[in-house]
């Protein structure tokens, strides 16, 4: 029978190694020795095998990538250095096992092997969020076996469960595991990061730090995803992977070292396993939260967010466009306006579609159209099924009228939309989304939207939106 060890959360930035930080990882003391210190633990503990979960290796919205390649090679090169290398044997049974056993829980896995790498154009090599990590442990430790997967942009549940089926693999097996959660906590601490400043930031680091500290689990796997967002990091989900890992067991939780001195919050720390503890079912707990969550959203929906919702469900169920509500105000009624619908489901975006101008008779039409478009052709998901619609979060924007300006520095990314045109081709972004901090990047994706080049003589235009929850 296989043994769980302990579980880390190692941050990753290469400029805390000296041989890329050329002095500059002294301003961060903190991180370096904190790092140099979960690496002796793992010595301590002397795993067969390390299981690093990372967010900057092959990266997939709909799966969890998991590499196949019996020797796993990286190097520091695009960070400068010619002289770094490693080079580390794959547990292939072991990876096997966890692929077979995600596959019958229904978690997608995209397998990086060669052909998958050259079919979809990405590298085979170990990433920085991987080996700035071993890079400590290797001065300390090398008789261990590796295993690199990447976090895929699934729901909160899927990747909790997927750390639970590495748990179960790891335990059936003969193996000694600890698991490493590579990530960094908010990067928009401050504008010497690599994203503008933002409140969120220091919010999200002091919320997940305390709950790291009380190795308060559960919380972690259920954390608000927006806040996570806004603040820009990329360390949650490889927490969330790590809390399934180590559910039912009894832990010691750690906080070794928390700073930001470049803008990023870097935390170290550490979760040793004790001894099995009572079975849990975080799983089942976060369902009936999120289950929670959305009824008492929709205790408090308007009537633009009912009726988006009761359109989509009545088509979704029965296939037919269900008439105007007799209840609905005179503003819906007699007032023609474009509007967005958009859908989320676990906090992520699940399908959004809408109008810039009014197409149809009424605006309580154009919410009623869009919202099944939202849920049905929405090119970047697959259509919502009737056992999604529970699950599922509305919100309705209503577009005012949209004006011309004449530069980027009109816009406000928090007040305005923008809309951009070039001939026939047109492309939009609302205000107030998630991730997006500044014009240029608003800009930036309404462009790639309307597949306008940003050396193209395009035009813009700024609307207010109404926003209903």
């Amino acid at each position: 029978m296989g043994k769980i060890l302990a579980g880390y959360l190692f941050p990753h930035p290469p400029i805390i190694m000296r041989e890329i930080g050329r002095g500059e990882e002294k301003r961060a003391k903190k991180t370096v020795k904190g790092c140099e210190r979960l690496a002796k633990d793992i010595k301590d503990k002397e795993p067969e095998t390390i299981i690093v979960i990372t967010p900057h290796g092959p990266l997939f919205t709909d799966a969890i990538s998991i590499s196949l390649g019996e020797d796993l090679k990286g190097d520091f090169i695009n960070f400068g250095n010619q002289e770094l290398k490693f080079n580390y044997k794959n547990n292939i049974e072991l990876v096997n096992k966890i692929i077979d056993k995600s596959y019958k829980q229904n978690i997608p896995i995209a397998k990086i092997d060669y052909n998958f790498a050259r079919d979809y154009d990405i590298s085979l090599k170990l990433d920085h969020g991987t080996l700035v990590p071993l890079y400590f442990v290797d001065k300390e430790y090398k008789d261990f076996k590796l295993i690199h997967i990447t976090y895929g942009l699934l729901s909160p549940k899927d990747l909790y469960r997927f750390g639970k089926i590495i748990q179960k693999t790891a335990l059936e097996s003969k193996e000694k595991v600890v698991l490493i959660a590579s990530g960094d906590l908010s990067h928009k601490l401050s504008n010497e990061g690599p994203y503008t400043y933002s409140p969120y930031g220091e919010q999200f680091d002091k919320e997940v730090v305390n709950l790291l500290e009380k190795g308060d689990f559960k919380s972690i796997a259920s954390f608000d995803l927006e806040l996570s967002e806004k603040a820009g990091q990329c360390a949650l989900r490889s927490l969330i992977i790590l809390a399934g890992f180590l559910d039912g067991f009894k832990i010691k939780p750690e906080v070794l070292s928390y700073e930001g001195p470049f803008g990023v919050g870097y935390c170290n720390a550490k979760f040793s396993v004790e001894e099995k503890g009572k079975e849990t079912d975080i799983y089942k707990e976060l369902i009936n939260l999120g289950k929670e969550k959305v009824n008492n959203i929709r205790k408090k929906e308007d009537q633009y967010v009912k009726i988006a919702r009761m359109s989509l469900e009545h088509y979704i169920k029965y296939g037919k466009i269900i008439d105007i509500p007799k209840d609905v105000s005179e503003e819906l009624l007699n007032n023609r306006q474009g509007a967005f619908v958009t859908l989320k489901k676990d906090g992520m975006l699940r399908g959004c579609i809408g109008t810039i101008e009014p197409t149809q008779n009424s605006l309580a039409e154009e919410i009623i159209h869009n919202a099944i478009s939202a849920g049905i052709k929405d090119p970047r998901f697959d259509s919502v099924a009737e056992e999604e619609l529970e699950e599922l979060i509305y919100s309705v924007d209503v577009l005012k009228s949209p004006e011309p300006i004449e530069s980027i520095e009109d816009l406000d990314v928090e007040k305005y939309g923008v809309i951009v045109t070039k001939g026939f081709r047109r492309g939009l972004l609302l205000p107030n989304i998630e991730g997006v901090e500044t014009p240029e990047e608003q800009v930036n994706i309404a462009l790639t939207k309307a597949g306008i080049r940003k050396d193209e003589n395009y035009t813009l235009e700024r609307f207010e939106v109404i926003r209903h929850f």
